[in-house]
């Protein structure tokens, strides 16, 4: 036992350094004063170093530290960061870019073929079963149907069997009993003398007496809603009929909302509790509590705020707002002491009157308050019943007021005309720089002018229209003088308004005095028509008229102004202003022959033939050669039952204009009365003296087509296609003819044809599709309409034929794809509009036929128009039908395959331009 060592002997040991008692166990340990030694400062980073060198151990050295230019430490601790150090670090870097190019294949090589070996090595799951998924396409219905259900292996929360039990007999003669009605007393409730329940005490239970007690609490309740409380208890003020609507008008808020409301309140609480002076917290914590339905939460907040904010105006205005009518009088009554020098506060007051009496004496108080308050002013004159009394009033706020012009204008108005004048003269003087009133004066003048004084001759009347003209141009030189400049736009815009107002010479002399202005010489000419058209086109048409007029004084040459100057009266003005205008016309532009036809035309639609026929005469002096003259004074004769006349017209006209069309009208003149020979005979004349005008072959060939001669009629046609390989017309009339004469291929063949010398015509694509169908060919015109849209894609006309090829449900999406390839060409407007006609929609389809003539090229097309009026005559009613004609007769329309073959036609020659719209509208399938 003396052998053995002591165990206890590492008590008298010290301790390990790192020693800490009680870590086994958990315990953490502490540290003392005593065991880290007197406070003092450790070794420097020098001493350090020293000690380190002599017991040869290198200094540890951060590899960073050199990258790091703004903390640099040993060769460069301490130098500054200067643009060469900046340079060099930027060609370290592109050389570290460079080197990490040069290795990046071999490193990407390498990182793939690293990746591909840890997914050979560990695949993934779905990898692993991929060939099982594979071999599932295998797999039969009757071995899919054969797996076994997945079961429940762990054996744990298994599914108990189900159990059933027989309901006992009780249950079911319970539950039958539950139903049945006692109709005899058993023993004991005979014994008691029936339902009669004795009590100890013998007395009975009043039920009547609890219902009275249970009415008379609902009735409490009911007082306390309604906020009337009534002793009795008998009476309510709930309205019976109105509480259902009451009850629906309450806005049930969300929690969200209440929680919004409850965090606004707590915002808009802090805002007025540290800024009390800011009336609009006031005014929206007042709205807030508005909002959330608290009323009297609502008034004592702005009650507080008017307290607080006193001089605002807008927080007395809410308050009133806040209360009904008495008490916001009060409050009102109170802002006026505190902000007596409020319009708006004196206004609320006037509005809350409910009399004019009272209205007047609030108004008139304000204006003690505050006499230079336009506005004020206004309202009182505005309340005056009596003019003489508005004049007064208006008088004496011109005293107070001088400056104001709208207070001028209106004393001016109720004045008589003469003193008027005095009136504004004096506002002139007072407000030099008003150009309202120098228009107000205008606008007397002219009132003036054109009252209702028999005495007054025209003389008289023309020159006090003058002298409107004269004050408008003196008021423009005296704003001028004080430096008032009014742009161009702001004038025109003045005389725009002169001409609501219904002073049409004040607009037309503002635009004489103000319309040069800020214009470049070069640029009147466009400038002015544009203006013009901008004010045609909101419906100024007088200052249209004014500056069109203008412009014809300095540019009276300019045939296309005088003809926008006949559109415009043709449009808008009288019979006798577009004479007037058309008579200017000719007479300053003699040779200008639209301007002739146009004043000839329109005193022939007047009735007056006589008129036209000097008309042309006219022409004819000033132009003695002209082709369109000759032809219109032929037409006149014509239609008006001359035929000798308008035959000898067309002889003279040979003679001495010779032209190409003069000759070819001679023949149709012919073939309409009926003359067959001398028309070919013409027809021969001139092929001679004009071989390369297509129409005069279309011409022959018509007459020996309408004779039957079907073999001279196509020498006629390949004689035009010879000379004329490019007329369209000429290839579809003779491919017509083929097939008229029942030779379908060779018109097929002739159209062939036509393409090859007219690539890319859609007429000519058109026609051999129509071909294909009338020869039964549908998949042949189908073949052939795809064709041509690979050629044409742009073409309306093949796309309109593409939309009706298509079955019905798929004519729509077709309509788009058309509708986006040709831009929105007219003919696919038609159409659209034609399949909503299909499916009943009336109202759309009255809208895109209105887009296909929208614009005046698609006006042009008659087949539009006759559609249109088809769809009113089936859908529309007869004012709609009216409203097409009569645009339909505005536009006048001369192009479209039905509207050609009709107008055209020798039997319609003569018939106006309804009759055949209602025929183009019978012809349309």
């Amino acid at each position: 036992m003396a052998s053995n060592k002591n165990k206890l002997a590492f008590l008298s040991m010290p301790a390990p350094a790192s020693y800490v008692a009680g870590l086994g166990r958990g315990a953490s340990g502490f540290t003392t004063r005593s065991d880290i030694g007197p406070a003092r400062e450790g070794p420097s980073a020098e001493v350090i170093a020293e000690a380190q060198a002599r017991r040869g151990e290198e200094p540890e050295i951060d590899p960073e530290q050199f990258q790091d230019p703004d903390n640099e430490y040993g060769l460069f601790a301490g130098t500054t960061y200067e643009q060469d150090d900046e340079e060099a670090d930027k060609i370290y870097d592109d050389v570290d870019q460079k080197m990490d190019s040069r290795r990046r294949a071999r490193r990407e090589a390498r990182e793939n073929a690293e990746l591909a070996k840890h997914r050979a090595e560990r695949p993934k799951i779905q990898q692993q079963f991929a060939d099982l998924k594979r071999g599932l396409s295998v797999v039969t219905d009757q071995e899919w149907e054969s797996i076994p259900e997945v079961g429940n292996l762990t054996r744990k929360k298994r599914r108990k069997d189900e159990r059933t039990f027989a309901v006992p007999d009780s249950i079911i003669v319970g539950d039958r009993s539950k139903s049945e009605y006692e109709n005899s007393l058993d023993t004991r409730q005979q014994q008691a003398n029936g339902f009669e329940t004795p009590a100890d005490t013998g007395t009975m239970t009043n039920f009547v007496e609890i219902g009275q007690a249970r009415d008379k609490i609902l009735s409490l309740k009911l007082d306390q809603i309604s906020g009337t409380a009534t002793t009795s208890g008998s009476a309510t003020s709930v309205d019976p009929k109105g509480y259902l609507t009451s009850l629906n008008s309450v806005v049930l808020k969300t929690e969200a909302e209440i929680g919004d409301i409850k965090r606004a309140r707590m915002l808009f609480d802090s805002l007025v509790k540290s800024n009390p002076k800011h009336a609009p917290g006031w005014i929206a914590a007042a709205c807030l509590e508005e909002h959330a339905g608290r009323m009297v939460a609502a008034r004592k907040l702005i009650k507080a705020g008017c307290e607080q904010c006193p001089k605002s105006d807008d927080v007395w205005l809410e308050a009133a707002r806040l209360h009904n009518n008495d008490d916001a009088k009060v409050i009102l009554a109170n802002a006026v002491q505190h902000v007596g020098q409020s319009v708006k506060i004196w206004l609320a007051a006037a509005d809350l009157e409910q009399d004019a009496k009272s209205k007047k004496r609030v108004l008139r108080k304000a204006l003690e308050n505050i006499p230079n308050s336009v506005r004020l002013w206004k309202e009182t004159v505005n309340l005056e019943e009596s003019a003489t009394d508005a004049r007064i009033l208006l008088s004496r706020a011109v005293e107070v007021i001088p400056l104001s012009v709208e207070l001028w204008l209106a004393l001016a108005r109720l004045e008589t005309p003469e003193r008027a004048k005095a009136v504004l003269n004096k506002a002139r003087k007072s407000v030099p720089t008003s150009h309202e009133i120098w228009i107000a004066a205008g606008r007397l003048l002219e009132q003036g002018a054109t009252g209702d004084d028999p005495d007054k001759t025209t003389e008289t009347r023309n020159k006090e229209l003058e002298l409107v003209d004269k004050t408008i141009e003196l008021g423009v030189r005296q704003l001028r003088q004080h430096q008032v400049l009014l742009t161009r736009e702001q004038w025109l815009k003045e005389a725009e308004r002169c001409e609501s107002d219904g002073s049409p010479r004040t607009c037309e002399a503002i635009i004489k005095a103000t319309v040069s202005m800020e214009v470049e010489e070069e640029d009147r000419l466009d400038t002015w028509v544009s203006d013009a058209e901008s004010a045609e086109a909101r419906g100024m048409v007088g200052t249209a008229r004014a500056v069109l007029a203008y412009a014809l004084k300095v540019f009276p040459d300019q045939r296309n102004l005088w003809r926008k100057a006949a559109d415009l009266e043709k449009a808008h003005g009288t019979k006798e202003s577009l004479d007037g205008v058309l008579s200017q016309a000719v007479h300053y532009c003699p040779q200008a022959e639209v301007l002739w036809l146009m004043s000839a035309k329109e005193k022939w639609l007047a009735g007056d033939v006589p008129a036209a026929r000097e008309v042309l005469e006219k022409a004819f002096i000033a132009n003695p050669e002209s082709e369109q003259i000759w032809l219109a004074a032929v037409k006149l004769e014509a239609e008006n039952g001359e035929l000798g006349v308008a035959r000898e017209l067309l002889v003279r006209a040979r003679t001495v204009a010779d032209t190409e069309r003069i000759w070819m009208k001679s023949a149709v003149f012919e073939r309409q009365q009926g003359q067959y020979a001398a028309a070919l005979e013409t027809v021969s004349t001139a092929l001679s003296k004009f071989p390369k005008f297509a129409k005069l072959y279309m011409v022959q060939g018509q007459i020996r087509q309408m004779e039957k001669q079907y073999s001279t009629a196509r020498a006629s046609y390949a004689a035009g296609l010879k000379a004329c390989p490019k007329e369209i017309t000429l290839w579809v009339l003779a491919s017509k003819l083929e097939e008229l004469d029942g030779k379908s291929i060779k018109a097929r063949a002739l159209l062939e044809k036509g393409r090859l010398v007219n690539p890319a015509n859609e007429i000519l694509w058109a026609e051999s599709v129509g071909v294909e169908e009338r020869s039964g060919g549908a998949a042949q015109a189908k073949a052939m309409l795809a064709r041509g849209l690979q050629e044409c894609p742009s073409s309306g006309l093949l796309w309109s034929m593409s939309i009706w090829a298509e079955p019905r449900p798929t004519r729509k999406s077709r309509s788009v794809d058309a509708l986006k390839k040709s831009k929105d060409n007219p003919l696919i407007t038609c159409t659209v509009a034609r399949l909503f006609w299909t499916e009943r929609k009336i109202e759309k389809a009255r809208q895109w036929f209105s887009r296909s003539v929208a614009t005046e090229q698609d006006k042009d097309i008659g087949d539009h128009w006759g559609w249109w009026l088809k769809f009113e005559r089936q859908h529309g009613t007869p004012e709609y039908m009216e409203e097409v004609i009569r645009q339909c007769v505005a536009a006048e329309p001369h192009h479209g395959p039905v509207w050609q073959v009709i107008a055209k036609d020798d039997k319609n020659v003569g018939k106006s331009t309804k009759e055949l719209l209602a025929m183009v509208a019978d012809a349309l399938q």
